[in-house]
Protein backbone atom coordinates (compact mmCIF):
# COMPACT_ATOMS: atom_id res chain seq x y z
CA UNK A 1 0.00 0.00 0.00
CA UNK A 2 1.37 3.37 -1.14
CA UNK A 3 1.30 5.46 2.15
CA UNK A 4 1.86 9.10 0.75
CA UNK A 5 -0.78 7.89 -1.82
CA UNK A 6 -3.25 6.49 1.00
CA UNK A 7 -2.77 9.91 2.98
CA UNK A 8 -3.20 12.18 -0.08
CA UNK A 9 -6.30 10.51 -0.68
CA UNK A 10 -7.47 10.31 3.05
CA UNK A 11 -6.70 14.70 3.10
CA UNK A 12 -8.38 14.97 0.21
CA UNK A 13 -11.71 13.81 2.02
CA UNK A 14 -10.91 15.92 5.19
CA UNK A 15 -10.30 18.51 3.25
CA UNK A 16 -13.53 18.51 1.84
CA UNK A 17 -14.82 18.19 5.81
CA UNK A 18 -13.23 20.93 6.73
CA UNK A 19 -13.76 22.98 3.52
CA UNK A 20 -18.09 22.45 4.45
CA UNK A 21 -17.04 23.05 8.24
CA UNK A 22 -15.98 26.26 7.45
CA UNK A 23 -18.83 27.07 5.14
CA UNK A 24 -21.14 25.67 7.82
CA UNK A 25 -19.49 28.11 10.07
CA UNK A 26 -19.34 30.98 8.20
CA UNK A 27 -23.40 30.77 7.24
CA UNK A 28 -23.78 30.14 11.29
CA UNK A 29 -21.76 33.05 11.53
CA UNK A 30 -24.02 35.59 9.24
CA UNK A 31 -27.25 33.81 11.18
CA UNK A 32 -26.32 34.22 14.20
CA UNK A 33 -22.76 36.32 14.92
CA UNK A 34 -21.78 36.50 18.52
CA UNK A 35 -24.06 36.37 21.08
CA UNK A 36 -25.48 34.46 24.01
CA UNK A 37 -27.43 32.43 22.28
CA UNK A 38 -24.47 31.17 20.05
CA UNK A 39 -22.68 30.66 23.00
CA UNK A 40 -25.90 28.63 24.41
CA UNK A 41 -25.46 26.08 21.36
CA UNK A 42 -21.68 25.88 21.24
CA UNK A 43 -21.80 25.28 25.01
CA UNK A 44 -24.74 22.72 25.12
CA UNK A 45 -23.13 20.81 21.74
CA UNK A 46 -19.94 20.89 24.22
CA UNK A 47 -21.10 18.50 26.48
CA UNK A 48 -21.89 15.75 23.96
CA UNK A 49 -19.05 16.44 22.29
CA UNK A 50 -17.36 15.35 25.66
CA UNK A 51 -18.64 11.85 25.45
CA UNK A 52 -18.37 11.43 21.91
CA UNK A 53 -14.71 12.10 22.13
CA UNK A 54 -14.67 9.65 25.54
CA UNK A 55 -16.82 6.43 23.77
CA UNK A 56 -15.75 7.51 20.49
CA UNK A 57 -12.71 9.20 18.71
CA UNK A 58 -10.76 9.31 22.16
CA UNK A 59 -10.53 6.46 24.62
CA UNK A 60 -12.44 3.87 22.29
CA UNK A 61 -10.12 4.19 19.24
CA UNK A 62 -7.00 4.18 20.73
CA UNK A 63 -7.96 0.89 22.67
CA UNK A 64 -9.98 -0.99 19.94
CA UNK A 65 -7.89 -0.37 16.72
CA UNK A 66 -4.74 -2.23 17.79
CA UNK A 67 -6.76 -4.93 19.55
CA UNK A 68 -8.82 -5.58 16.53
CA UNK A 69 -5.82 -5.43 13.90
CA UNK A 70 -4.30 -7.65 16.32
CA UNK A 71 -7.37 -10.58 15.82
CA UNK A 72 -6.95 -9.86 11.80
CA UNK A 73 -3.92 -10.55 11.76
CA UNK A 74 -3.49 -13.39 14.65
CA UNK A 75 -6.15 -15.04 15.21
CA UNK A 76 -9.59 -16.06 12.30
CA UNK A 77 -12.57 -14.20 10.93
CA UNK A 78 -14.42 -16.08 12.86
CA UNK A 79 -13.32 -14.60 16.31
CA UNK A 80 -12.72 -11.19 14.88
CA UNK A 81 -16.14 -10.88 13.99
CA UNK A 82 -17.43 -11.51 17.26
CA UNK A 83 -15.33 -9.51 18.91
CA UNK A 84 -16.55 -6.73 16.93
CA UNK A 85 -20.33 -7.64 17.48
CA UNK A 86 -19.48 -7.76 20.68
CA UNK A 87 -17.25 -4.68 21.22
CA UNK A 88 -20.74 -2.80 19.32
CA UNK A 89 -23.14 -4.00 22.01
CA UNK A 90 -21.45 -2.86 24.90
CA UNK A 91 -20.65 0.75 23.18
CA UNK A 92 -24.19 1.46 21.81
CA UNK A 93 -26.12 0.54 25.06
CA UNK A 94 -23.91 2.07 27.31
CA UNK A 95 -24.26 5.08 25.46
CA UNK A 96 -27.68 4.84 25.18
CA UNK A 97 -28.03 4.54 28.76
CA UNK A 98 -25.74 7.60 29.09
CA UNK A 99 -27.85 9.43 27.08
CA UNK A 100 -30.87 8.98 29.10
CA UNK A 101 -28.95 10.05 31.76
CA UNK A 102 -27.83 13.27 30.17
CA UNK A 103 -31.33 13.96 29.20
CA UNK A 104 -32.56 13.75 32.89
CA UNK A 105 -29.67 15.93 34.35
CA UNK A 106 -29.37 18.45 31.44
CA UNK A 107 -30.45 21.57 33.46
CA UNK A 108 -27.50 20.58 36.60
CA UNK A 109 -25.09 20.29 33.84
CA UNK A 110 -25.35 23.60 31.86
CA UNK A 111 -25.43 25.33 35.56
CA UNK A 112 -22.23 24.04 36.61
CA UNK A 113 -20.38 24.98 33.09
CA UNK A 114 -21.96 28.13 32.34
CA UNK A 115 -24.06 29.65 35.42
CA UNK A 116 -27.19 31.24 35.05
CA UNK A 117 -27.01 34.54 33.10
CA UNK A 118 -28.81 37.48 35.05
CA UNK A 119 -29.27 39.53 31.57
CA UNK A 120 -29.98 36.44 28.89
CA UNK A 121 -32.07 33.55 31.28
CA UNK A 122 -33.90 32.55 28.00
CA UNK A 123 -30.04 31.90 26.92
CA UNK A 124 -29.87 29.41 29.70
CA UNK A 125 -33.15 27.96 28.75
CA UNK A 126 -32.66 27.42 25.65
CA UNK A 127 -28.90 25.54 26.37
CA UNK A 128 -30.98 22.96 28.60
CA UNK A 129 -33.52 21.89 25.69
CA UNK A 130 -30.72 21.70 23.13
CA UNK A 131 -28.41 19.50 24.83
CA UNK A 132 -31.41 17.44 25.67
CA UNK A 133 -32.04 16.84 21.87
CA UNK A 134 -28.16 16.45 21.00
CA UNK A 135 -27.45 13.65 23.98
CA UNK A 136 -28.61 10.96 21.72
CA UNK A 137 -25.48 11.89 18.88
CA UNK A 138 -23.20 10.36 21.61
CA UNK A 139 -24.87 7.17 20.67
CA UNK A 140 -24.80 7.61 17.19
CA UNK A 141 -21.01 8.69 16.77
CA UNK A 142 -20.05 5.87 19.19
CA UNK A 143 -21.31 3.52 16.18
CA UNK A 144 -19.60 5.81 13.86
CA UNK A 145 -15.83 5.42 15.41
CA UNK A 146 -16.36 1.87 15.95
CA UNK A 147 -17.38 1.38 11.95
CA UNK A 148 -14.30 3.74 11.21
CA UNK A 149 -12.23 1.59 13.49
CA UNK A 150 -13.00 -1.28 11.89
CA UNK A 151 -13.02 0.52 8.12
CA UNK A 152 -9.32 1.76 9.13
CA UNK A 153 -7.95 -2.13 9.94
CA UNK A 154 -9.38 -3.13 6.84
CA UNK A 155 -7.47 -0.16 4.79
CA UNK A 156 -10.76 1.09 3.33
CA UNK A 157 -10.02 5.11 4.64
CA UNK A 158 -12.22 7.24 2.29
CA UNK A 159 -15.98 6.15 4.20
CA UNK A 160 -14.89 7.07 7.59
CA UNK A 161 -12.68 10.10 6.35
CA UNK A 162 -16.03 11.58 4.12
CA UNK A 163 -18.40 10.86 6.86
CA UNK A 164 -18.21 14.54 8.93
CA UNK A 165 -19.37 16.11 5.58
CA UNK A 166 -22.53 14.82 6.51
CA UNK A 167 -22.80 16.24 9.78
CA UNK A 168 -22.01 19.51 7.74
CA UNK A 169 -24.15 19.46 5.24
CA UNK A 170 -26.88 19.18 7.40
CA UNK A 171 -25.79 22.17 9.49
CA UNK A 172 -25.47 23.99 6.19
CA UNK A 173 -29.23 23.12 5.05
CA UNK A 174 -30.32 24.10 8.78
CA UNK A 175 -28.77 27.57 8.67
CA UNK A 176 -30.35 28.38 4.97
CA UNK A 177 -34.33 26.63 5.49
CA UNK A 178 -34.83 25.24 8.81
CA UNK A 179 -33.93 28.53 10.89
CA UNK A 180 -36.56 30.05 8.91
CA UNK A 181 -39.22 28.01 10.61
CA UNK A 182 -38.42 28.03 14.14
CA UNK A 183 -39.64 30.33 16.97
CA UNK A 184 -36.46 30.27 18.32
CA UNK A 185 -33.54 29.81 15.29
CA UNK A 186 -30.68 28.74 17.41
CA UNK A 187 -32.82 25.61 17.86
CA UNK A 188 -32.07 24.63 14.23
CA UNK A 189 -28.46 23.80 14.66
CA UNK A 190 -29.45 21.18 17.60
CA UNK A 191 -31.79 19.46 14.88
CA UNK A 192 -28.87 19.49 12.41
CA UNK A 193 -27.21 17.95 15.00
CA UNK A 194 -29.53 14.73 15.23
CA UNK A 195 -29.95 14.33 11.98
CA UNK A 196 -26.05 14.89 10.77
CA UNK A 197 -25.49 11.97 13.74
CA UNK A 198 -28.18 9.47 11.99
CA UNK A 199 -26.80 10.46 8.54
CA UNK A 200 -22.96 9.51 9.84
CA UNK A 201 -24.26 6.40 10.94
CA UNK A 202 -26.17 5.16 7.66
CA UNK A 203 -23.55 5.78 5.46
CA UNK A 204 -21.22 3.23 7.68
CA UNK A 205 -23.58 0.22 7.40
CA UNK A 206 -23.03 -0.21 3.01
CA UNK A 207 -18.87 0.17 3.33
CA UNK A 208 -19.41 -2.34 6.62
CA UNK A 209 -21.69 -4.91 4.82
CA UNK A 210 -19.50 -4.90 1.32
CA UNK A 211 -16.27 -5.99 3.48
CA UNK A 212 -18.37 -8.51 5.59
CA UNK A 213 -17.86 -7.07 9.18
CA UNK A 214 -21.28 -5.09 9.82
CA UNK A 215 -21.74 -5.61 13.51
CA UNK A 216 -24.98 -7.52 15.24
CA UNK A 217 -26.17 -5.73 18.39
CA UNK A 218 -26.96 -8.16 21.01
CA UNK A 219 -29.87 -7.70 23.49
CA UNK A 220 -27.78 -9.08 25.89
CA UNK A 221 -24.90 -7.08 26.65
CA UNK A 222 -23.72 -8.41 29.42
CA UNK A 223 -23.14 -11.54 27.41
CA UNK A 224 -20.98 -9.21 25.45
CA UNK A 225 -19.06 -8.15 27.94
CA UNK A 226 -17.63 -11.15 28.90
CA UNK A 227 -15.42 -11.85 25.44
CA UNK A 228 -11.87 -11.70 26.63
CA UNK A 229 -11.13 -8.87 23.90
CA UNK A 230 -13.94 -6.72 25.08
CA UNK A 231 -12.61 -7.11 28.59
CA UNK A 232 -8.74 -6.60 27.67
CA UNK A 233 -10.21 -3.54 25.72
CA UNK A 234 -11.75 -2.35 28.44
CA UNK A 235 -8.64 -2.34 30.21
CA UNK A 236 -6.87 -0.14 27.96
CA UNK A 237 -9.32 2.33 27.79
CA UNK A 238 -9.49 2.44 31.43
CA UNK A 239 -5.92 5.06 31.40
CA UNK A 240 -7.70 6.68 28.02
CA UNK A 241 -10.69 7.24 29.81
CA UNK A 242 -9.18 9.15 32.48
CA UNK A 243 -7.09 11.25 29.71
CA UNK A 244 -9.61 12.08 27.51
CA UNK A 245 -12.24 12.79 30.27
CA UNK A 246 -8.89 14.74 31.96
CA UNK A 247 -9.17 16.70 28.24
CA UNK A 248 -12.63 17.40 27.85
CA UNK A 249 -13.11 18.27 31.70
CA UNK A 250 -9.95 21.07 30.80
CA UNK A 251 -12.18 22.21 27.70
CA UNK A 252 -15.34 22.65 29.41
CA UNK A 253 -13.52 24.81 32.01
CA UNK A 254 -11.68 27.15 28.88
CA UNK A 255 -15.61 26.98 27.75
CA UNK A 256 -16.46 28.13 31.18
CA UNK A 257 -13.74 30.93 31.56
CA UNK A 258 -14.45 31.87 27.98
CA UNK A 259 -18.24 32.73 29.07
CA UNK A 260 -17.23 34.73 32.37
CA UNK A 261 -15.09 37.07 29.86
CA UNK A 262 -17.20 39.47 26.58
CA UNK A 263 -19.96 38.43 24.98
CA UNK A 264 -18.93 36.24 22.18
CA UNK A 265 -15.96 35.11 23.45
CA UNK A 266 -17.23 31.15 23.60
CA UNK A 267 -18.15 32.18 19.76
CA UNK A 268 -14.51 33.34 19.10
CA UNK A 269 -12.59 30.72 20.43
CA UNK A 270 -15.00 28.08 18.53
CA UNK A 271 -14.60 30.11 15.39
CA UNK A 272 -10.36 30.51 15.64
CA UNK A 273 -10.82 26.18 16.60
CA UNK A 274 -12.23 26.17 13.21
CA UNK A 275 -9.73 27.39 11.48
CA UNK A 276 -6.96 25.56 13.59
CA UNK A 277 -8.92 22.54 13.25
CA UNK A 278 -8.69 22.86 9.17
CA UNK A 279 -4.60 21.79 9.07
CA UNK A 280 -4.83 19.61 12.41
CA UNK A 281 -7.11 17.25 10.76
CA UNK A 282 -6.15 16.91 7.09
CA UNK A 283 -2.40 16.14 8.57
CA UNK A 284 -2.73 15.66 12.20
CA UNK A 285 -5.65 13.32 11.78
CA UNK A 286 -5.37 11.81 8.81
CA UNK A 287 -1.54 10.90 9.36
CA UNK A 288 -2.62 9.40 12.48
CA UNK A 289 -5.19 7.25 11.07
CA UNK A 290 -3.10 5.82 7.31
CA UNK A 291 0.28 5.39 10.52
CA UNK A 292 -1.88 3.25 13.35
CA UNK A 293 -3.04 0.25 11.24
CA UNK A 294 0.64 0.52 9.53
CA UNK A 295 2.28 1.13 12.94
CA UNK A 296 0.24 -1.94 14.62
CA UNK A 297 0.88 -4.89 11.97
CA UNK A 298 4.64 -3.60 12.72
CA UNK A 299 4.47 -4.22 16.47
CA UNK A 300 2.67 -7.34 15.91
CA UNK A 301 4.89 -8.43 13.17
CA UNK A 302 7.81 -7.31 15.96
CA UNK A 303 9.62 -5.86 12.66
CA UNK A 304 11.16 -2.51 14.28
CA UNK A 305 13.13 -1.15 11.46
CA UNK A 306 9.70 -0.94 9.52
CA UNK A 307 8.03 0.69 12.99
CA UNK A 308 10.56 3.22 13.30
CA UNK A 309 10.97 4.03 9.36
CA UNK A 310 6.99 4.57 9.42
CA UNK A 311 7.34 7.27 11.80
CA UNK A 312 10.38 8.88 10.55
CA UNK A 313 8.33 9.19 7.60
CA UNK A 314 5.22 10.61 9.78
CA UNK A 315 7.55 13.21 11.45
CA UNK A 316 9.42 14.68 7.72
CA UNK A 317 5.27 15.16 6.54
CA UNK A 318 4.26 16.65 9.47
CA UNK A 319 6.72 19.78 9.59
CA UNK A 320 6.78 19.68 6.21
CA UNK A 321 3.21 20.64 5.99
CA UNK A 322 2.70 21.91 9.56
CA UNK A 323 5.32 24.43 9.74
CA UNK A 324 3.82 26.74 6.46
CA UNK A 325 0.67 26.39 7.71
CA UNK A 326 1.24 27.66 11.41
CA UNK A 327 2.86 30.45 9.65
CA UNK A 328 0.36 31.04 7.52
CA UNK A 329 -2.37 31.13 10.21
CA UNK A 330 -0.49 33.80 12.02
CA UNK A 331 0.19 36.39 9.35
CA UNK A 332 -3.55 35.44 7.84
CA UNK A 333 -5.64 35.25 10.54
CA UNK A 334 -8.09 38.72 9.92
CA UNK A 335 -7.82 38.41 6.29
CA UNK A 336 -9.62 34.38 7.04
CA UNK A 337 -11.87 35.47 9.43
CA UNK A 338 -13.07 38.42 7.55
CA UNK A 339 -13.57 36.50 4.44
CA UNK A 340 -15.42 33.24 5.98
CA UNK A 341 -16.99 34.90 9.05
CA UNK A 342 -17.55 38.94 8.24
CA UNK A 343 -21.13 39.06 6.84
CA UNK A 344 -24.33 39.43 8.53
CA UNK A 345 -24.38 39.59 12.07
CA UNK A 346 -20.77 39.46 12.21
CA UNK A 347 -19.30 42.18 13.17
CA UNK A 348 -16.05 43.81 12.51
CA UNK A 349 -15.38 44.00 16.30
CA UNK A 350 -15.69 40.37 16.21
CA UNK A 351 -13.11 40.09 13.53
CA UNK A 352 -10.60 41.33 15.84
CA UNK A 353 -11.94 39.32 18.97
CA UNK A 354 -11.71 35.69 16.58
CA UNK A 355 -8.41 36.73 14.88
CA UNK A 356 -6.52 36.76 18.00
CA UNK A 357 -7.22 33.42 19.37
CA UNK A 358 -6.35 32.39 16.19
CA UNK A 359 -2.73 33.69 15.97
CA UNK A 360 -2.25 31.99 19.65
CA UNK A 361 -3.28 28.91 18.29
CA UNK A 362 -0.86 28.92 15.27
CA UNK A 363 2.18 29.24 18.24
CA UNK A 364 1.39 25.54 19.05
CA UNK A 365 -0.32 24.25 15.65
CA UNK A 366 3.13 21.86 15.20
CA UNK A 367 2.67 20.61 18.91
CA UNK A 368 -1.14 19.99 17.99
CA UNK A 369 -0.67 18.22 14.89
CA UNK A 370 2.84 16.45 16.22
CA UNK A 371 0.83 14.83 19.42
CA UNK A 372 -1.47 13.14 16.78
CA UNK A 373 1.34 11.79 14.97
CA UNK A 374 3.32 10.65 18.14
CA UNK A 375 0.68 9.10 20.10
CA UNK A 376 -0.47 6.73 17.34
CA UNK A 377 3.42 5.32 17.90
CA UNK A 378 2.52 4.18 21.80
CA UNK A 379 -1.23 3.39 20.71
CA UNK A 380 0.32 0.80 18.00
CA UNK A 381 2.17 -0.99 20.58
CA UNK A 382 -1.02 -0.94 23.00
CA UNK A 383 0.98 1.10 25.23
CA UNK A 384 -2.18 3.62 26.25
CA UNK A 385 -0.86 4.28 29.58
CA UNK A 386 2.77 6.44 29.20
CA UNK A 387 0.75 8.86 26.41
CA UNK A 388 -2.32 9.09 29.02
CA UNK A 389 0.34 10.64 32.02
CA UNK A 390 2.39 12.67 30.05
CA UNK A 391 -1.57 14.40 28.56
CA UNK A 392 -2.72 14.35 32.59
CA UNK A 393 0.45 16.03 33.38
CA UNK A 394 0.64 18.33 30.55
CA UNK A 395 -3.66 19.21 31.33
CA UNK A 396 -3.11 20.09 34.56
CA UNK A 397 0.09 22.71 33.49
CA UNK A 398 -2.29 24.10 30.37
CA UNK A 399 -4.65 25.13 33.10
CA UNK A 400 -2.03 26.61 35.22
CA UNK A 401 -1.16 28.74 31.82
CA UNK A 402 -4.65 30.10 31.59
CA UNK A 403 -3.90 31.74 34.98
CA UNK A 404 -1.18 33.59 33.97
CA UNK A 405 -2.21 34.03 30.20
CA UNK A 406 -5.93 34.73 30.16
CA UNK A 407 -6.07 37.95 32.04
CA UNK A 408 -3.12 39.46 29.88
CA UNK A 409 -4.57 38.22 26.57
CA UNK A 410 -8.42 37.43 27.02
CA UNK A 411 -9.81 34.76 25.43
CA UNK A 412 -6.78 34.31 23.20
CA UNK A 413 -5.18 33.01 26.27
CA UNK A 414 -7.33 30.09 26.28
CA UNK A 415 -5.63 29.58 22.90
CA UNK A 416 -2.40 30.20 23.43
CA UNK A 417 -2.37 27.26 26.52
CA UNK A 418 -3.55 24.89 24.50
CA UNK A 419 -1.22 24.94 21.87
CA UNK A 420 1.78 25.72 24.00
CA UNK A 421 1.08 22.49 26.42
CA UNK A 422 0.55 20.77 23.02
CA UNK A 423 3.99 21.58 22.36
CA UNK A 424 5.05 20.10 25.71
CA UNK A 425 3.04 17.06 25.32
CA UNK A 426 4.62 16.20 22.00
CA UNK A 427 8.04 16.81 23.50
CA UNK A 428 7.60 14.35 26.31
CA UNK A 429 5.86 12.02 23.86
CA UNK A 430 9.10 12.17 21.79
CA UNK A 431 11.36 11.74 24.51
CA UNK A 432 9.87 8.78 25.47
CA UNK A 433 9.66 6.95 22.19
CA UNK A 434 13.56 8.19 22.07
CA UNK A 435 14.56 6.93 25.66
CA UNK A 436 12.96 3.35 24.79
CA UNK A 437 14.46 2.90 21.42
CA UNK A 438 11.20 2.51 20.35
CA UNK A 439 12.34 5.26 17.14
CA UNK A 440 15.34 5.92 15.65
CA UNK A 441 15.56 9.06 13.40
CA UNK A 442 16.98 8.75 10.26
CA UNK A 443 20.00 10.30 9.09
CA UNK A 444 19.59 14.18 7.56
CA UNK A 445 17.21 15.75 10.03
CA UNK A 446 19.50 18.76 10.26
CA UNK A 447 20.18 19.23 6.91
CA UNK A 448 16.33 19.32 6.62
CA UNK A 449 15.15 21.72 9.13
CA UNK A 450 17.41 24.21 8.01
CA UNK A 451 15.87 23.98 4.33
CA UNK A 452 12.10 24.15 5.96
CA UNK A 453 13.47 27.27 7.70
CA UNK A 454 14.54 28.83 4.91
CA UNK A 455 11.68 28.08 2.86
CA UNK A 456 8.88 28.89 5.76
CA UNK A 457 10.48 32.33 6.20
CA UNK A 458 10.53 33.34 2.42
CA UNK A 459 6.55 32.16 2.68
CA UNK A 460 5.82 34.13 6.29
CA UNK A 461 6.94 37.53 4.72
CA UNK A 462 5.39 37.35 1.66
CA UNK A 463 2.02 36.60 3.25
CA UNK A 464 2.83 38.99 6.11
CA UNK A 465 3.56 41.62 3.68
CA UNK A 466 0.32 40.80 1.05
CA UNK A 467 -2.15 40.54 3.82
CA UNK A 468 -1.29 44.15 4.93
CA UNK A 469 -1.67 45.83 2.00
CA UNK A 470 -5.57 45.34 1.96
CA UNK A 471 -8.40 46.05 4.01
CA UNK A 472 -9.98 43.25 4.85
CA UNK A 473 -13.31 44.55 6.83
CA UNK A 474 -13.87 47.20 4.55
CA UNK A 475 -13.94 44.66 1.48
CA UNK A 476 -17.45 43.12 3.08
CA UNK A 477 -19.19 44.87 0.10
CA UNK A 478 -17.42 42.98 -2.43
CA UNK A 479 -17.35 39.54 -0.43
CA UNK A 480 -15.81 38.30 -3.95
CA UNK A 481 -13.25 40.20 -4.46
CA UNK A 482 -12.10 39.56 -0.74
CA UNK A 483 -12.10 35.66 -1.25
CA UNK A 484 -9.99 36.16 -4.72
CA UNK A 485 -7.56 38.10 -2.59
CA UNK A 486 -7.18 35.55 -0.05
CA UNK A 487 -6.96 32.76 -2.58
CA UNK A 488 -4.21 34.78 -4.70
CA UNK A 489 -1.91 35.30 -1.36
CA UNK A 490 -2.09 31.92 -0.06
CA UNK A 491 -1.99 30.06 -3.85
CA UNK A 492 1.60 32.25 -4.42
CA UNK A 493 2.32 32.25 -0.82
CA UNK A 494 2.29 28.09 -1.14
CA UNK A 495 3.94 28.40 -4.42
CA UNK A 496 6.86 30.33 -2.73
CA UNK A 497 7.42 27.94 -0.07
CA UNK A 498 7.28 24.65 -1.91
CA UNK A 499 9.20 26.41 -4.96
CA UNK A 500 11.92 27.36 -2.29
CA UNK A 501 12.21 23.90 -1.16
CA UNK A 502 12.17 22.46 -4.64
CA UNK A 503 15.16 25.19 -5.47
CA UNK A 504 16.86 23.54 -2.22
CA UNK A 505 16.86 20.24 -3.35
CA UNK A 506 13.29 18.72 -2.11
CA UNK A 507 11.63 16.15 -4.45
CA UNK A 508 7.98 14.36 -3.80
CA UNK A 509 9.65 10.94 -4.38
CA UNK A 510 11.46 11.50 -1.05
CA UNK A 511 8.23 11.13 0.87
CA UNK A 512 6.71 8.45 -1.01
CA UNK A 513 6.59 5.54 1.45
CA UNK A 514 4.78 1.77 1.13
CA UNK A 515 3.21 0.30 4.11
CA UNK A 516 2.69 -3.39 4.59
Amino acid sequence: MNLLKTLAAVSSMTMLSRVTGLLRESLFARAFGASAYTDAFLIAFRIPNLLRRLFAEGAFSQAFVPILSEYKNQHGEAETRALADHVATVLVWSTLLTSLVGIIAAPVLILWIMGRPDDTPQAFDAAVVMTRWMFPYIACMSFVALAGGILNTWRQFKIPAFTPVLLNISFILASLVLVNYLEQPIYAMAAAVCVGGLLQVGIQIPALKKIGMLPRISMNPLRALRDPGVMRMLRKMGPAVFAVSAAQISLLINTGIASRLDEGSVSALSYADRLMEFPTAMLGVALGTVLLPSLSKASVDEDHAEYSALLNWGLRLTFLLALPAAVGLATLAEPMIATLFHYGKFTVAAITTSSEPLVAYSVGLIGIILVKTLAPAFYARQDVRTPVRIAVGVLVFTQLMNVVFVPVFAVAGLALSIGLGACLNAGFLYTGLRRRGIYVPQPGWIGFFLKLAIAVSVMGLLSWYCAGQLDWAAMRATPWLRAGALFAIVAASGAAYFAVLFALGFRLGDFKRRGK
